[in-house]
């Protein structure tokens, strides 16, 4: 967006600094903006607001102010440094081979200039694209320009929340307006029922990357459809459709006409999943190819990542509503092509059709249409392979062909100042943008006086935060000036700090430190080894269950021996949560396992020094040892069982010992070790444990890791295979179809027969005669399978064919060498096709087993 009026000529580099949103994680240039305008900046520390908000008399008076324009030149040149900096994607092994990427999310949480997320997921959105702009992966960003986003939450005197929903202006967002070459605006066009709807397009910069943002508030749609992007998951059912729509199918158009060059479509959950339909369209119609041929190409390039840790969170439609999309959907299609001759409504519900028949799943969908699926820690791999376990009917749960990346954080946006000046003393400015291995290992070396000092700094830039929050609060709600001045007296910055925010709701337990609300009490009001807390969050506006959390916390805070060491700060955001994380001394999280599919809130304290006191639960499964943190619970539960949330009198026995657990640890380890002091007043085991949390921790943890680690995992195969089967006008990929078709019909002649175990020279072998039908040899893997009976995992033998079956049409025995160590009647002989390039089961899930 530009600026209501001109700068001068001197001035220009402010607009260009203030519209990269790399202010939002490098404050170098801070001290510039304070120079403009003082009030504004220190109200906002937004640039782009800042400029705005500043006189032309202002700006007339910065182009004389020499130190001004000196300190502008040098930010300007860093800037540009940092655009050419060779990144450590260019210096990747297989640079000239990798793609481009458009990452497509419902959400992104770059800051509080914009204001399009709801959680987690769209921070990681914004951390992804900040950490590929840090490392000079080109990718794009797709996702929805909001006129109200997410609710601003207001607690009132009895802690009740109530949702607010101010309008997103463009004009006062870091945003631009896309405009072709003849100034006319870009627009994208939807094909709806009895309709076309226009999406406009905006654009914001992030360093290196772009997001681009579709906005259905265009004149000439209809006042309903003006409302499709009215607010983040709000509208009911068929507008939620209908945004998943403008995501996913006006996505895909956009960068099909933007960005040619992209190769790798990452739907971040399955929101998106409409993109898959879509990229099939527009190849199907450039090659003239099926509809089957089509999906056989693209879906090498597509890679799906689930945040969910239940299928009960995917969002679903009646069958009958995709019928009425779909069709709308398919008469936009060339009526010329292959496609629009063969393509029926069926064929597209059938990638996201549940068992039942009755309900479309998105996130069925964006699996069925993408070859690369991901979960979002260890844990949650094994979980997504339980959810997605019914697509996969008959393949063992660890065969499911989902993989893991952890999520990570985007540690520049989350650092305080003393941390980054710690960080920077001992790994210099670069640390996170080459990603060195021996980066945190540095911090190994820093004695633990500097430690302990930063942390204190920290800790007391907290504290006035919070103070100067809550006092803007309670004015702002007309409180009286004595209760006002209350708020300069909460908290103390030699106290053990103890952060929990989140979203509030029941899985989370955010309660669970209430559960013995005087044992609690005794800790917080000790004399000499006393604790305090810093809580926010915010509860989904129909959460009866988190909002009543939310106001126990509130009460609870409010109590008059407890005022002073337990602060409820409303309104949780990206500028909240960066305060918190970057001055607790322990960040506390309370998931029910496995229902945290990763959470990342804890992991933005690592780089502050803060430590961790968790469930055993996403990142934490992985992260935790007794020497960086604390743990609660055992590492168990990952079956349905579990995921269901077990019946009323476990899920309460289980809430109940974890929270005797969570009190235990503070009373009789955490609040001693932090308080336990040496001559020098240094708590030498905390530090020690804040050390090592740091240094084996932070890069392992953040999204630096994250995206190189989708790079390898992911990107680099992904863009293989696809080029793989689009080359020589996608011969592989109409084999491959043409296959699968073939594969698919015959696939129920086959017949195993009764397997024996045969000697060989090379010890027991079994042999088993299979017959193929009309499949030949080449169609098919054969193996003789045995369950795990040890954290080796199971067995899978492959067994060749050595001759035919007399007499038998398409009989072949098969024989193979099995283990010493197991009976024959362990084994289960198992077919599955078989096809060079093709994975199995993600892309075919066929298999057949013996009795």
């Amino acid at each position: 967006m530009k600026l209501g009026r001109s700068l001068p000529e001197r001035l220009v580099a402010l607009h260009e600094l203030a519209f990269d949103l790399r202010w939002t994680w490098s404050h170098e240039a801070d001290a510039l903006w304070q120079r403009v305008d003082r009030t504004t900046w220190q109200r906002t520390r937004n640039p782009w607001t800042v400029l705005n908000a500043t006189t032309g008399e202002r700006f007339e008076a910065l182009t004389a102010d020499r130190e001004f324009l000196a300190d502008l030149d040098r930010w300007q040149a860093a800037r540009q440094a940092y655009l050419s900096h060779v990144g450590w994607f260019a210096r990747h092994p297989q640079t000239e081979t990798l793609p481009a990427v458009a990452w497509f999310s419902m959400e992104f949480g770059l800051g509080d200039a914009l204001p399009l997320y709801a959680g987690g997921l769209g921070v990681l959105a914004g951390d992804f694209l900040k950490s590929a702009s840090d490392l000079g992966m080109p990718t794009i960003g797709v996702g929805l320009l909001y006129r109200h986003g997410y609710f601003r939450q207001i607690l009132d005197a009895a802690g009740r929340q109530h949702e607010a929903y101010p309008a997103n202006d463009p004009a006062d967002m870091p945003i631009e307006a896309m405009h072709s070459a003849d100034g006319c605006r870009v627009r994208v066009s939807l094909s709806l029922p009895g309709r076309t709807v226009w999406l406009r397009v905006w654009r914001a910069i992030v360093g290196r990357t772009k997001l681009y943002l579709l906005d259905s508030n265009d004149p000439e749609n209809g006042p309903v459809d003006r409302g499709i992007t009215g607010s983040l998951y709000g509208g009911g059912t068929e507008n939620r459709l209908l945004q998943e729509i403008a995501l996913g199918v006006g996505g895909w158009k956009l960068i099909a006409d933007l960005h040619p060059e992209v190769e790798i479509c990452h739907l971040n959950e399955g929101h998106a999943a409409f993109a898959v339909l879509e990229r099939i369209r527009l190849f199907a119609e450039a090659h003239n190819l099926t509809f089957a041929e089509a999906l056989w190409a693209t879906r090498a390039g597509n890679v799906f990542t689930t945040h969910t840790p239940t299928a009960a969170a995917f969002d679903r439609y009646p069958i009958q509503l995709l019928r009425l999309y779909g069709q709308a959907w398919l008469q936009s299609l060339n009526a010329e092509t292959r496609l629009s001759r063969q393509l029926k409504p069926d064929h597209i519900i059938a990638l996201g059709r549940e068992a039942s028949g009755q309900y479309f799943n998105m996130a069925y969908l964006a699996c069925r249409g993408s070859a690369h699926c991901f979960g979002v820690s260890r844990l949650h791999g094994a979980v997504s392979r339980w959810i997605f376990r019914d697509l996969f009917q008959r393949w063992p749960i660890d065969e499911v062909p989902f993989q893991h990346v952890t999520n990570g954080v985007h540690v520049p946006s989350w650092d305080s100042a003393a941390a980054d000046t710690l960080w920077t003393a001992a790994c210099g400015k670069m640390r996170w943008r080459d990603a060195a291995e021996d980066a945190c290992g540095l911090v190994e070396k820093i004695d633990d006086e500097t430690l302990w000092t930063a942390r204190a700094a920290a800790r007391a830039e907290l504290v006035h935060k919070v103070r100067a929050r809550l006092r803007t609060h309670l004015s702002g709600r007309g409180m009286q000036e004595d209760i006002v001045r209350q708020a300069d007296t909460v908290l103390d910055p030699n106290v053990l700090t103890i952060g929990l925010a989140r979203r509030f709701t029941n899985y989370k337990r955010p309660d669970l430190l209430l559960w013995d609300r005087a044992r609690l009490e005794r800790l917080l009001t000790h004399d000499v080894r006393p604790l305090q807390l810093v809580l926010a969050g915010k509860a989904h506006p129909d959460d009866e269950g988190g909002k009543r959390a939310i106001q126990a916390w509130h009460g609870f805070a409010q109590e008059t021996r407890n005022r002073r060491r337990v602060v409820f700060l409303e309104d949780y955001d990206i500028g909240l949560a960066q305060d918190l994380v970057q001055g607790v001394d322990l960040w506390i999280n309370t998931p029910r396992r496995p229902w945290e599919a990763c959470g990342t809130s804890g992991m933005k304290v690592l780089v502050n020094g803060g430590l961790n006191l968790s469930t055993l639960d996403g990142w934490w499964d992985e992260a935790y040892a007794p020497d960086v943190g604390w743990a609660i619970g055992q590492r168990d539960g990952t079956n349905a069982t579990v995921l269901n949330d077990g019946d009323a009198d476990n899920t309460a026995a289980r809430d109940n010992a974890d929270a005797e657990e969570l009190m235990a640890l503070l009373e009789t380890i955490i609040v001693p070790e932090f308080y336990q002091r040496d001559a020098k007043g240094i708590p030498r085991a905390w530090v020690a444990r804040m050390r090592r949390s740091m240094t084996t921790l932070t890069l392992r943890f953040s999204a630096t890791r994250m995206v190189q680690d989708y790079v390898d995992q992911a990107y680099s195969p992904a863009a293989q295979m696809l080029r793989a089967r689009v080359t020589d006008n996608t011969r592989l990929a109409r084999r491959m179809a043409a296959w699968a078709e073939r594969v698919t019909r015959q696939w129920p002649d086959i017949h195993i027969g009764q397997p024996s175990l045969a000697a060989t020279e090379d010890g027991p072998a079994m042999s088993v005669p299979i017959y193929l039908g009309e499949l030949t040899l080449s169609d098919v893997r054969v193996e003789a399978y045995a369950e795990a009976m040890s954290a080796d995992g199971p067995e899978a033998a492959v067994l060749h064919p050595v001759e035919g079956v007399s007499g038998a049409i398409g009989g072949h025995v098969f024989v193979g060498p099995i283990s010493t160590k197991r009976p024959l009647n362990d084994y289960t002989v198992r077919v599955m096709p078989s096809f060079a390039g093709i994975r199995v089961p993600a892309e075919i899930g066929l298999i057949r087993w013996g009795q």
